[in-house]
This record gives structure tokens, sequence and C-alpha cells, in this order.
């Protein structure tokens, strides 16, 4: 699979709102998801763009703003946004390096998709800006998301790759919108060019599936690509369960019974991600590995330690179910065949030859 290069949209803010509320302004777009505005802004040049981006489309709006109150960045040459940025540069992975924000209370998972308006700071991406996605990026992973940009007349290539550094696995849904003071007059055009060439992800599509393993349960955020809606559309059938063996102390990994389409890239794997390997094994890891893969998704919300507990690292025949839903052996419906109904087992096996027992058929239990 190729990745989708993952462009964060700078999220614009029309007015001022507070840390941990949410605006939602009623003018229409496009898009049938749910979409989050995230901005920060500094000099309001971002604040601008956002608010007239919210007149063009309906999103929520949440605005980054830094813990500690009445900083001049600018000041000095911009000698205090200039540390920041160094201490970032110097060492990305480590939290101490990002500066504090204001907590936010907003819940990422409801939205569909996320536009990401930032300014630029030193060639990269505004420090405030940099912490919220450094602290998000997990609950980002599989989002449809999109980029903007405001600077003076400085390039924008290194915050897009401060984008997809931070965010590696959202899905980018466009090229990233680059307002400069050369073409800001035309704000309004350009946002309207833009938001058309975006691929907002529609709240109808599935775009997480469940793994259940002794009974525990966690959510797997999907990229979107053909592995994974032809993934989605076998598990409509009803859950599928696998047998995954450790390898290498990395990961669990094992057949699933049918091959998916192939999208392979060289993937720097990383805890929680699950891909494909092969066309017809399915790989989660819990630590890290360089292989060819096609991503399929990620596990949110769990530390690597809590990842090798739920998944048993180091152990054999771990039974593992996938679903749509959170309690998988809940069957509502399942899909038939015009000239034969499948027969099914409640945990959503499907049974060629059913024998005495209760078994789901037309969505409905049945006693042979």
């Amino acid at each position: 699979m190729r990745k989708r290069m993952l462009y964060v949209l700078l999220a614009l803010v029309a007015v001022a709102c507070s840390h941990d509320t949410i605006e939602t302004n009623a003018h229409t777009n496009n898009n049938t998801g749910r979409t989050l505005v995230v901005y920060y802004s500094f000099t309001n040049n971002v604040r601008t763009i956002v608010g007239e981006l919210t007149k063009q489309i309906d999103a929520d709006i949440l605005e980054v703003q830094p813990a500690e109150e009445g900083l001049d960045y600018a000041a000095n040459n911009y000698k205090i946004g200039s540390a920041l940025i160094s201490a970032i540069r110097n060492n990305p992975n480590s939290p101490d390096s990002y500066p504090a924000i204001k907590p936010t209370d907003v819940d990422v998972a409801q939205y569909d998709n996320i536009i990401i308006a930032t300014p630029l700071w030193w060639s990269q991406m505004a420090a405030p800006m940099q912490t919220y996605l450094f602290n998000n990026a997990t609950k980002l992973s599989g989002k449809h998301v999109a980029l903007i940009v405001s600077s003076a007349s400085s390039n924008i290539n290194s915050v897009v790759a401060d984008a997809e550094r931070l965010v590696p696995h959202a899905t980018w849904m466009g090229q990233p919108l680059w307002i400069n003071n050369n073409n800001r007059s035309r704000t309004a055009t350009l946002l309207t060019q833009w938001i058309a060439t975006l691929d907002f992800q529609s709240s109808t599509n599935t775009s997480s599936m469940y793994i259940t393993i002794n009974n525990q349960t966690h959510n797997i955020t999907l990229v979107d690509n053909q592995a994974t809606q032809q993934l989605v559309a076998k598990l409509q059938e009803g859950p599928i369960n696998v047998i995954l063996n450790t390898n290498a102390d990395f990961e669990i990994w094992g057949p699933l019974g049918f091959s998916l389409p192939m999208s392979n890239e060289h993937i720097n794997a990383q805890p929680g991600d699950v891909v494909l390997y092969n066309g017809s094994n399915i790989c989660i890891f819990y630590d890290t590995n360089s292989w060819n893969y096609t991503r399929l998704g990620h596990i949110d919300g769990m530390t690597e330690s809590q990842l090798r507990t739920f998944l048993h690292a180091g152990e054999s025949n771990i039974q593992v179910t996938l679903s749509l839903s959170s309690t998988p052996s809940a069957i509502k419906s399942v899909a038939t065949d015009a000239a034969k109904s499948a027969y099914y087992t409640p945990d959503g096996r499907k049974v060629a030859n059913p024998l005495h027992g209760i078994h789901i058929i037309d969505g409905k239990k049945v006693l042979l």
C-alpha cells in the first residue's frame, strides 16, 4: 500500500474560543462526515483564515493555547519561539521537548475529518501545535487529516515534514494549503478551491474494527485502502476468528484464511500497528520492525507494556477475534445468499454443514 501522505490541515479559528470549548458553525459543506478544525494563532493570521474557512464548511473548532500566557514569541528576533523550536528539533521523541499547552476536553474519536491550521516558526511548525499533535498522535491514527500553513514568505516543506512525523498513521486527504503574504488577500478563493480537492471521510464509512482476546476488546482505527475495504466487507458477514503466534518478540501474526489486495510499502512498524503481510497474513506489533507491508490500522490508546499483555506476547496459539462490534458474539444480522442462506455459529464462524446446536441464519438464532 502506498502510504497516503498525511498533511495536517492547519486548523483555523474564527473568533477566540476557550481552550476547552468547541464552537460550531451552521454553514454546510460537501462532506458528510463530522469535521474538527484545530488551530493555533499567534499573530491572528491563522485565526482569520479559520474564520473564512468556517464560513465555507460545517465544522467544530478547537483552539490550541500555550499553558503560559502573555509570552511574546517574536520579541528579540523570535528568541523565545526559536528556543522552543530548537528544543523540539534536538530531541523530537521526548515529551519534555514540547512546550506545555492548556488541556482540552475534545474527544477526537467522534470526528471523521481533522483540519489542522498552524503558523510557521523559523521554517518549522509552531511549537504549541507540535505539542498538540505529539500528545494526540494515537487519537489521530486513521483519521482523514488536512493541513493549512500560514507564513510570511518561507517555504512550508519543513512544516509538512513535522506533520508527517507527528501524525504518522493518519490518512492525508489532500495537499497542504499554503497561505502567505503574497496570496493572503485571496484567502477566501484559495480555501474554496482547496476544499473542493479534499477527500472528506463520510461518517457512513466504517473506519474502525475491534480486536478481542480472552474477552478483552480494543478498537483498531483502520486506514482507508482496498485491503481494509474488503476486510470490512468480510466482517459485515460476521466476526473473523484467527489463531496467531509470537514472532521474534515484536509481533503476533498468522493467516487470515483469505487474501486481501496488497499495496505494500516499506513501513517502520510501531507498537499497536496492524498490517497485512504477503496478502493473507495479519501482523499485530507490540514492538518495532521495518519491512514491506500493507498498512491496515492501529490499536488505539495502549502503551507498549499494555500491548504486550493484551496480545499475550511470547505465547503460541493466541485466539483472536476481529469484528465490527465491541461485542462480537452478539450477531445482529448476517448477509445472505439469494439462493441459499448461510449458517453461522454464535461467535460468527460460517458453517457449511451445521450440526446440532444453536446457529444463526438470516439474522435469527435457530436450534438444530
